[in-house]
């Protein structure tokens, strides 16, 4: 059985996050390199992994030092949905295949209940369906009493959803010949030709396994979503300090934290888990790191910096900041006094802007999602729920209250001006730099 990931997408909720998000890194490793490893200890061991034009050597390179399983690749051009893909990928494709969207997280069960499924039915395919208590906008199954698919409704409107299973993209097909017959007659404007030849299929007789799954289930489709997959992690591991990382004797470290190698915390600093910290950052004086933060590697957390449940890239400074619920991206700066506020006065739900139309995010603690490669300026403050687009600055004493496009800067002159950043960042100087701390 060939295992096939679909890495040929482009996410457009994600702005300013940049990165795919298969590629983002938890705990250390990609989202897709702990996907395979889930795969593979459920036995699966064969791999195609269609990508895109933007990824597939990236995609090759990560996969490069995954021993023990072989690896096949193809391109989707276009990010055209699941049946482009799938047809891209069809010379790869002669027997069983499970399907797999690696920008979906779940435990490892999933893979179990559904190859148990397999090994004991008579289905031409299975797929997970997945119980929800609120509206999810997925696709939803309608199941006979025999637990087999009747249909599928793509995005119903709230009210309207034929059950409370939600689709999860684990499916398995024991005949990719007339899968792809199937896909050949579908006639659709929509980008849900999938979808229609899985409903045709049922329509023809065809008997469709819809296998029940409790266990952890989180999509990424909206920056926040990190939050959901950061906790995961961080509550499914073990915890762990690398033997070369050096923590003061003034220092708290307490709970369930992982600690990469080189990792210092100096005098004063504390670390309350659960918490992640890649290798090679520094966690200086008087810092606080706490409540599910996940930082990456070549971090400085300079002196009084607090960090509460955030998703911090690589190679970010900091320096007496307040960095609140938020995500920011690699190598952004923080100048002295930069806050990112993520509560509101009326401690309402906090909303982000996306298509000029602002979507709930289902929290009331958020704070700023910031692209790669930004600065902000000494006392400066971002709102809940503002997003700083790559390569831009947030200048000294601004307050933000905006989202902010990509290669801008933003400053207090006496209004706030923006301006084109043409500005080029240096960091050859700032591994040196960071090599100094705390000698």
């Amino acid at each position: 059985m060939k295992v096939v990931f679909l890495c040929g997408g482009v996410g457009k909720r994600m702005f300013p996050i940049t990165e795919d998000k298969f590629l983002l890194d938890f705990l250390g490793r990609t989202l897709l390199e702990h996907q395979i490893v889930m795969a593979r200890d459920a036995g699966l061991n064969d791999f195609v992994i269609i990508g895109n034009p933007g990824n597939i050597e990236q995609i090759k390179q990560i996969v490069s030092g995954v021993a023990g399983a072989r690896f096949e690749f193809t391109l989707q051009t276009k990010p055209l949905g699941i049946a482009d893909a799938l047809k891209c990928a069809q010379p790869l494709l002669n027997r069983e295949i499970l399907i797999v969207n690696p920008n979906d997280v779940f435990h490892a069960s999933a893979y179990s209940v559904l190859l148990d499924a397999f090994k004991k039915g008579k289905s031409s395919s299975y797929m997970l369906g997945y119980e929800v208590k609120q509206y999810f906008p997925g696709g939803y199954l309608a199941v006979n009493g025999q637990g087999e698919l009747t249909r599928i409704v793509e995005k119903p409107e709230p009210g309207t959803e034929p059950s409370n299973l939600v689709n999860i993209l684990l499916h398995l097909h024991t005949d990719t010949g007339r899968l792809f017959e199937y896909l050949g007659k579908v006639k659709t404007k929509r980008d849900d030709v999938y979808e229609c030849a899985m409903d045709d299929m049922v329509k023809d007789g065809h008997k469709i396994g819809v296998v029940p799954y409790d266990g952890f289930w989180a999509p990424i489709k909206y920056p926040w979503h990190i939050f959901d997959i950061v906790n995961s992690f961080l509550g499914a591991g073990e915890r762990q300090i690398a033997p070369s990382a050096s923590i003061s004797d003034q220092a708290v470290v307490a709970g369930k934290v992982i600690i990469g190698e080189n990792v210092r915390i100096l005098e004063n600093a504390v670390v309350r888990g659960p918490v992640y910290i890649g290798p090679n950052t520094v966690i200086g004086n008087n810092a606080l790191v706490r409540d599910n933060t996940h930082i990456g590697a070549d971090c400085v957390v300079g002196f009084s910096t607090e960090i509460k449940g955030s998703y911090i890239g690589d190679g970010c400074w900091f320096h007496s900041s307040y960095i609140g619920d938020s995500i920011i991206g690699n190598n952004c700066s923080f100048g002295a006094g930069s806050i990112t506020a993520n509560f509101r006065f009326d401690e309402n739900e906090i909303a982000v802007r996306h298509n000029e139309k602002p979507v709930g995010t289902g929290r009331d603690h958020f704070g700023a999602v910031i692209g790669d490669n930004c600065k902000t300026g000494i006392n400066s403050g971002i709102l809940p729920g503002r997003r700083v687009g790559p390569n831009s600055i947030v200048g000294s004493h601004v307050c933000l209250d905006t989202d902010l496009e990509p290669n801008t800067i933003a400053l207090n002159q006496p209004g706030i001006k923006y301006l084109k950043n043409n500005i080029k960042l240096n960091n050859a100087d700032k591994h040196e730099k960071q090599k100094k701390l705390g000698k």
